[in-house]
């Protein structure tokens, strides 16, 4: 078998606990999702055997990657993102931007249209946020303030502050979200205006 096949199935094992460990979820409930055993999964992690094609696949939608993603695959030189976006049961759809696991990770939400009298149930979890509103209004309930963005607002906040995201009733929303592990905040560059000349 050629040696960079052999890196690439034996990179598998620690990219699939990586996975796993970011989308907090144990072995049990994967097996339960992918019909693959416990044992055989712990086993695959540890890198202790190679997985299958059959394997892989169930394993890469229970992940919602791609195979290629799933076995890091050389890039083919195109660099355009294959869109998949995910439909939720509440009527909003999010675009992942972003291929790798780990590291910042870039989502496109669009929201339907809220209902302003609704009151939002905050949530919390370990990480750091970055969102701009593309189009549309934003509501942002973080902790004590309720705040409305607008398009070409944005706001970053630590995530174990309890939040919550909605439109209003004035309609959808689109708006960009940088989200990062705890401690790894989104940093907008931008090139230092040329000089003038008197």
């Amino acid at each position: 078998m050629d040696a960079t096949i052999d890196r690439a199935l034996d990179a598998v094992g620690p990219r699939l606990k990586r996975l796993r460990q970011q989308r907090e979820t144990t072995l049990t409930a994967l097996a339960e999702q992918t019909g693959i055993s416990t044992s055989t999964l712990s086993r695959l992690e540890a890198g202790l055997r190679r997985p299958t094609l059959e394997q892989l696949l169930p394993l890469a939608r229970a992940y919602g990657v791609t195979l290629d993603e799933l076995v890091d695959a050389p890039p083919t030189g195109d660099p355009r993102l294959n869109l998949r976006p995910v439909a939720c049961e509440d009527g909003s759809t999010i675009l992942p931007l972003t291929r790798r696991p780990g590291g910042i990770q870039a989502y496109k939400f669009v929201l339907p249209t809220g209902n302003d009298g609704e009151t939002p149930s905050l949530r919390t979890h370990e990480g750091y946020d970055w969102v701009y509103v593309l189009d549309g209004t934003l509501r942002l309930v973080l902790g004590e303030h309720d705040l409305v963005l607008k398009p070409g607002e944005a706001a970053e906040f630590d995530t174990r502050t309890p939040h919550w995201f909605g439109a209003t009733s004035s309609g959808p929303v689109e708006f960009l979200s940088l989200i990062g592990r705890q401690g790894e905040r989104a940093h907008v560059r931008a090139a230092p205006k040329p000089a003038t000349t008197e």
